[in-house]
C-alpha cells in the first residue's frame, strides 16, 4: 500500500505558506492536532528539517498508519493517542499548530466504521473505537426530542422532527444497527420534493457523527488553550468542513484579535492590546483546481492567526 495515495492533504500549500514564518528557528515545534494519516505532517517534516512535530489523534488506526508513513522522521516526531481538547498538555510554547477538522479519509473509506451513508456497515461512527457510545446507541436510546435536537442543531436538518418520529417507530419493531437500515428509514420519511435537494441521510449522518464524538464541545474546549499554548510569533491554522465548526473558530479568533480597552479610553494600554492578529480575510476556500482534483476539499474553510503577545 502506498500511503501517499490513500490521503491527499487539503490546502497543503496554503498551510505551509501560513505556518512557514513561525517555523524558521532551530528547534521549532509544530503540533498537528488532528494527525490523521500524516499527509500534512509528512510535508512539513520534508520541507523543514529543523522542526520537531507532535502529532495528536484519537483514532488508533490513523496513528498506526501515520507512524508508518513518518517512520523515516522517527527522531523528530512524537505521536500521541489523545483527543485534541487535551492540546494544552502537549503544545506549550509551540511555534505552529494545525487543525484539520472533520472526518478523515481513513474513517470515510473504511466501510466498517459506519461514517458513510453510501456504504452498509455497523452504525459505529466513533473516531476512537476504544471507548464511547456508538451511533447505534444514540439511535436506540435517545428520545424523540433528543434525536430531533441533534438533527436540527448538528445537521441543520429541516425534517428533523419527521426523521426522529420515523426512527422511533422503526426501532420499536426491530433494532436499527446498520447504516443501510437507517438510510432506508430516512428515505421512506423524506417527501419526494425534498429528495431532489440531496441525499436525505447526509445531514443526519453528520449530526450523529458530531454527537457520538462530541466534536463541537471538543473543538470549543480546544481552540482557546491551543492559542494560549502558542509562543509569541506562533501561528495557528484551522481547517473546518462545516459551518458550525467554522463559527466557533471565527468567534475565538475574533475575540483574541480584538482590543479589550474600555470604550472611551483615550490611549490603549499594552495590556488591552489584541493578543492575536488574523492572517486570513474571512474564511479561505480551496480553488477550483483543487476542488476538482480532491472533492474532499470542496467544503473546507481555512482561518489562521498569529500570536502577538502573551496574556497580561
Amino acid at each position: 500500500m502506498n500511503l501517499r495515495d490513500i490521503h491527499t492533504p487539503v490546502l497543503l500549500e496554503r498551510c505551509v505558506e501560513l505556518l512557514a514564518p513561525a517555523l524558521q528557528a532551530d528547534g521549532a515545534v509544530l503540533v498537528d492536532a488532528t494527525l490523521g494519516m500524516g499527509g500534512h505532517a509528512e510535508a512539513f517534516l520534508e520541507r523543514f528539517d529543523n522542526i520537531r512535530l507532535i502529532g495528536l489523534d484519537r483514532d488508533t488506526d490513523a496513528l498506526r498508519i501515520a507512524g508508518q508513513r513518518l517512520e523515516r522522521f522517527a527522531d523528530r516526531i512524537s505521536l500521541v493517542h489523545t483527543v485534541y481538547d487535551e492540546i494544552g498538555l502537549h503544545a506549550q510554547g509551540a511555534s505552529g499548530i494545525l487543525f484539520d477538522l472533520g472526518v478523515s479519509s481513513l474513517q470515510l473509506d473504511e466501510a466498517d466504521r459506519g461514517f458513510a451513508y453510501s456504504k452498509d456497515a455497523p452504525l459505529d461512527m466513533r473516531m476512537d473505537q476504544t471507548k464511547g457510545i456508538t451511533a447505534a446507541d444514540v439511535i436506540a436510546t435517545y428520545s424523540e426530542g433528543n434525536l430531533r435536537r441533534i438533527f436540527e442543531r448538528y445537521g441543520e436538518e429541516k425534517l428533523a422532527g419527521r426523521y426522529a418520529r420515523f426512527i422511533i417507530d422503526a426501532r420499536q419493531k426491530k433494532p436499527i444497527t446498520r447504516s443501510a437500515e437507517l438510510v432506508d428509514i430516512l428515505q421512506a420519511a423524506t417527501p419526494a420534493a425534498a429528495q431532489r435537494a440531496g441525499h436525505p441521510a447526509k445531514r443526519v449522518f453528520q449530526a450523529l457523527r458530531i454527537e457520538v464524538n462530541a466534536e463541537l464541545t471538543v473543538l470549543a474546549d480546544a481552540i482557546p488553550p491551543a492559542m494560549d499554548a502558542l509562543g509569541v510569533g506562533g501561528r495557528i491554522v484551522v481547517m473546518s468542513y462545516q459551518s458550525l465548526e467554522d463559527r466557533l473558530v471565527k468567534q475565538a479568533f475574533a475575540a483574541a484579535s480584538a482590543s479589550t480597552a474600555p470604550q472611551g479610553l483615550p490611549v490603549e494600554l499594552p495590556e488591552h492590546a489584541p493578543r492575536f492578529r488574523v492572517l486570513t480575510k474571512g474564511a479561505e476556500l480551496a480553488d477550483e483546481a483543487e476542488r476538482a482534483r480532491n472533492p474532499r476539499a470542496i467544503p473546507v474553510r481555512l482561518r489562521a492567526a498569529e500570536k502577538l503577545r502573551e496574556t497580561a
